[in-house]
């Protein structure tokens, strides 16, 4: 198959199943920071007296944002990197965007049981990485290590 319809069929895949999630937004995310902080415990500082419930609602807006603008990668890609830039200053670092697609994954599955096809999986998987070496390249490329 040919490099760009695999990565459409992908993006679509990404937004259906998203869609699912919708009217779970609340449940995803308590489920997403829980596991998040279980396999990643080093980030939880970062949060320091956030109000998770308000901080959720922001995660499945932006995670949102960013499902739908999978289909304009051009307007899309700046939200993302300016989004990256802005995560620097809360003390984010290269190394937290791992956790963060183990515990997206997880959710994901957990959220939506049997309707997580194992072909969603590998497009989520394959979105989350475009996205998050989208990220990290905006945030970290030209500092000094």
């Amino acid at each position: 198959p040919e490099k760009g319809k695999s990565m459409s069929s992908d993006i679509e895949l990404v937004q259906s199943s998203f869609e699912k999630v919708v009217p779970i937004a609340e449940q995803a995310a308590g489920l997403f920071y829980n596991r998040l902080f279980e396999i990643a415990p080093e980030v939880k500082p970062l949060f320091g007296e956030s109000d998770m419930k308000a901080q959720g609602k922001k995660l499945m807006a932006t995670l949102g944002v960013a499902v739908r603008g999978l289909s304009d990668l051009e307007a899309t890609v700046p939200v993302i990197q300016k989004l990256a830039q802005n995560h620097v200053q809360y003390g984010v670092k290269p190394e937290h965007y791992k956790p963060v697609g183990e515990a997206l994954i997880w959710t994901l599955d957990q959220g939506l049981g049997d309707g997580f096809t194992p072909e969603a999986k590998t497009a989520w998987v394959g979105v989350y990485t475009l996205v998050s070496d989208t990220m990290i390249a905006a945030a970290y490329d030209g500092e000094a290590a």
